[in-house]
């Protein structure tokens, strides 16, 4: 569970995480409703709009402290400012990306990160063919640069898509450059110490989890 305190300081509320989970596919419904030029949504609209259980959803805007107008619905502007506001997408955080093979290239391409408060500003890599290149308009530096760069810059994300044979290296470095959150998409889970956040991606636990999908689908077609 993560605790989470808004508004005055006097309003606590602890949201799980399949609810954190679940935020960013509420917002990308609410924005386009926004485009769309509504000014409210209603529970049973929202509803109707995802793939959730309407329990969930119910719980979900509770939990969150948005309240809503009988017979009206929800103020899409104060909904999705509230989420934002929670996800912490209403700052943006700089960030350093270290490994830029095929995954460290894309992730420097991804543009929703930015409009999500996670902004790439440089990659690093100790590959001389990748050293003083640009990548999706990132220059890309020697690891030997990252603690420097990291005081100049005041940059304190780092995001690790390195081999996970280098992961927990590549780990040492940045918690010795200040950087206090670490997104680490190898395989290897780090050792980091507590004042550091570290989120471990694992994205073959969510291949295998489409993989048996997958499988399961084949077996109830046969």
């Amino acid at each position: 569970m993560i605790e989470s305190t808004e508004g005055n300081g006097h309003n606590h509320k602890i949201l799980r995480l399949p609810t954190i989970k679940r935020l960013p596919t509420y917002l990308h419904i609410l924005k386009r409703l926004q485009a769309e030029g509504e000014e409210y949504v209603s529970t049973t609209a929202l509803i109707n709009e995802l793939d959730f259980k309407p329990i969930l959803v119910r719980k979900d805007l509770v939990l969150m402290g948005i309240p809503g107008k009988p017979r009206t619905g929800y103020c899409l502007k104060d909904i999705i400012q509230a989420i934002e506001k929670f996800l912490g997408w209403n700052n943006v955080d700089e960030a350093f990306l270290i490994g830029t093979g095929a995954l460290g290239s894309a992730l420097l391409g991804h543009k929703p990160f930015e409009e999500n408060g996670l902004k790439i500003v440089a990659g690093f890599d100790i590959d001389p063919e990748r050293v003083g290149k640009v990548i999706h308009g990132k220059k890309i530096f020697h690891l030997s640069k990252l603690k420097e760069l990291a005081h100049r810059m005041g940059v304190k994300v780092g995001i690790i898509t390195v081999p996970w044979q280098s992961a927990q290296e590549v780990a040492d470095v940045l918690i010795e450059a200040g950087i206090v959150g670490i997104w680490n998409f190898s395989m290897l889970k780090l050792k980091t110490p507590p004042e550091v956040v570290c989120h471990n991606e694992n994205l073959s636990g969510g291949l295998a989890v489409f993989s048996v999908k997958l499988q399961q689908r084949r077996e109830n077609l046969l």
